[in-house]
């Protein structure tokens, strides 16, 4: 004889189930997403530092460029125009120092290892952890 069912009734073991399999799927959605989006973050990130350092690039190919062209000058006998030249392969050996110091420094500032995406990870471990009791 069974016994008559409560006003509350209760989940079949199927529907448990069912409800873990789909609040896991839309969990691991929105993980996914989470992933996305912090790694597109980290990808500019790195993108910058290395647009920096191809700056740098530029800038240290034409310190050699003006490098040259001052020693040209130079052993030619007009002093005015190798001086000038040579103050201008100054400046662009500057920039290129500070274009790559600026690099070095966005590529050590990125984080590729989501660290907000591993918390929620480990929030949702907890989670299912939780549901197993």
């Amino acid at each position: 004889m069974q016994a008559p069912e409560s006003s509350t009734s209760t989940r079949s073991l199927g529907e448990i189930v069912g409800d873990i399999s789909t609040d896991l799927s839309t969990l691991i959605h929105q993980e996914m997403d989470l992933a996305k989006s912090e790694m597109k973050q980290e990808v500019t990130k790195i993108g910058k530092g290395a647009g920096m350092f191809g700056g740098a690039g530029v800038a240290g190919l034409l310190t050699l460029i003006f490098l040259s062209l001052a020693l040209t000058w130079l052993l030619d006998d007009v002093m005015p125009v190798e001086l000038a030249a040579l103050i201008v392969a100054v400046l662009w050996g500057i920039v290129a120092a500070v274009l790559a110091a600026r690099g070095r420094k966005e590529i050590k500032e990125a984080n590729p290892q989501l660290p907000i995406t591993q918390q929620t990870l480990k929030e949702d471990a907890q989670w299912a952890k939780t549901q197993k009791a």
